[in-house]
């Protein structure tokens, strides 16, 4: 299934996006796509309900497309999970994931703007697949299933303020990485069920229409099983939680490409997990 929320800020309403290429209401099944809807098990409520039939069609066209998830609770990053971005990053593969944060109100639709902050100089995209944890997933054992906790997959973007980041006293990766409508997410989250192997998923990015990253989710150098694992050693991932896994090679940081300017526009596409496009502006 393919699940999303449609209208304005603060008014946004869940809706399923079915295979018939129709729109249904969710608001009968649930009031939001919430911690509170994963944790109680909202994603097999919403198939049960649209198997029998009980989802009314809704008209969506003309409305904002919004993040597919509410308010999570945390949104949890891997750095450096591509072999290739590491090293235009001037940095060696981690030997184990490398964990950092975003504040989860910078969340942004699929076709937001994204603005640039006051003094930014050098502003950077990154295509990742972002992954919504389904249950509680805490000191995971060797015979857990990682993938069992994951309720699905989204196209997420790790927009990035490098001077801030990297430049500030000791590197402030979460202050370079949390200002406001620096993640747009979307347009759906596809269920983990239909979404298939999260290592077979090609990745690919765009700047003012030229081509700027293509990889595949098989290079990363630790999979979502290995991530979902790994952290859950360490703390707690809850219902609604997001997990961005890192972005390859062909960022700005990289020295090939200039930095993200006001007008100009990103485009990023996962294989089946929809498509981008978000215009810069300045705050």
């Amino acid at each position: 299934m393919r699940l999303m929320r449609v209208g304005a800020p603060g008014s946004e309403r869940p809706v399923l996006y079915g295979a018939d290429g129709r729109h249904y209401d969710l608001s009968g099944v649930a009031d939001d796509l919430t911690p509170e809807f994963f944790a109680g098990d909202g994603v097999a409520r919403v198939a049960a309900a649209h198997t029998a039939g009980a989802l009314p069609p809704v008209e969506v066209a003309g409305l904002r497309v919004a993040p597919p998830i509410a308010r999570p609770g945390a949104v949890l990053c891997i750095g450096q999970n591509y072999a290739a971005h590491a090293a235009e990053s001037g940095a060696e593969p981690p030997s184990e994931p490398i964990l950092f944060y975003k504040g989860p109100n910078a969340l942004a639709g699929p076709e937001d703007e994204v603005v640039i902050p006051p003094g930014a100089e050098r502003t950077d995209w990154e295509v990742e697949l972002g992954v919504v944890i389904g249950r509680r997933a805490h000191l995971l054992t060797p015979d857990d299933d990682p993938l069992s906790y994951v309720a699905g997959y989204v196209l997420s973007n790790d927009v990035s303020e490098r001077a801030v980041q990297l430049g500030a006293a000791g590197g402030q990766w979460s202050k370079g990485k949390s200002a406001p409508t620096f993640n747009p997410l979307g347009p759906w989250l596809v269920t983990a069920d239909e979404a298939g192997d999260p290592q077979g998923l090609r990745l690919r990015s765009w700047v003012n229409g030229e081509p700027r990253q293509d990889s595949t989710s098989a290079d990363m150098i630790f999979s979502v099983a290995e991530i979902v694992r790994h952290l859950s050693r360490h703390l707690a991932l809850d219902p609604g939680d997001l997990v961005n896994t890192g972005t390859p090679q062909g960022v700005a940081l990289s020295g090939r490409f200039p930095y993200l300017r006001a007008g100009d526009v990103m485009e990023l596409e996962i294989d089946g997990l929809g498509r981008h496009r978000n215009r810069l502006v300045d705050a």
